[in-house]
């Protein structure tokens, strides 16, 4: 690890409360790890009765929306920036739900609840080869078993009947 004001080689040192930390010699700064933050959107529809799901080109099955946020955008413009990017839909109002570390991509996940605007989703087929409205059973189903998304969708399908 070095560290990512000056470039030093950083060594573990004991920081009061914390532990072991990363230390840079030569700044004379612990340095804690610093990993990206992403939005995961579970989305339903206004009669809150379907999840609509996308399958990414190159990979297997469906999952949530996602996408990383922005240097200097909030979590809340990230939730309808990347919505909007990948199917030209709107989001009519959205809930966070809470996060979870994504430890496979290194990202902390931030879980919202979205309610998209009716109409039909138009995907961008750079990134994405399909879009599908799932009864909840459905997308329990389609989505992948001791995920992230997952964990999302079930905490999401436990409120998304008081979503107001």
């Amino acid at each position: 690890m070095f560290c990512t004001e000056c470039g030093e080689k950083l060594t573990l040192m004991f920081a009061s409360g914390e532990g072991l930390v990363p230390y840079c010699k030569a700044c004379g700064q612990f340095r804690f790890a610093q990993f990206p933050t992403a939005v995961s959107m579970v989305v339903t529809n206004r009669q809150k009765d379907k999840i609509l799901l996308a399958k990414h080109i190159g990979h297997e099955g469906y999952i949530l929306f996602a996408g990383y946020i922005k240097k200097g955008e909030t979590a809340e413009k990230a939730v309808t920036r990347e919505f909007k990017e990948e199917t030209k839909l709107n989001t009519v109002k959205f809930k966070y739900m809470g996060s979870r570390y994504h430890e496979p991509k290194n990202v902390l996940m931030l879980g919202y609840l979205i309610m998209a605007e009716d109409g039909e989703p138009v995907i961008d087929e750079k990134e994405i080869e399909n879009v599908k409205w799932f009864t909840f059973n459905e997308a329990l189903e389609a989505i992948k078993k001791d995920s992230t998304a997952e964990a999302f969708l079930k905490n999401a399908l436990a409120e998304i009947k008081n979503f107001k």
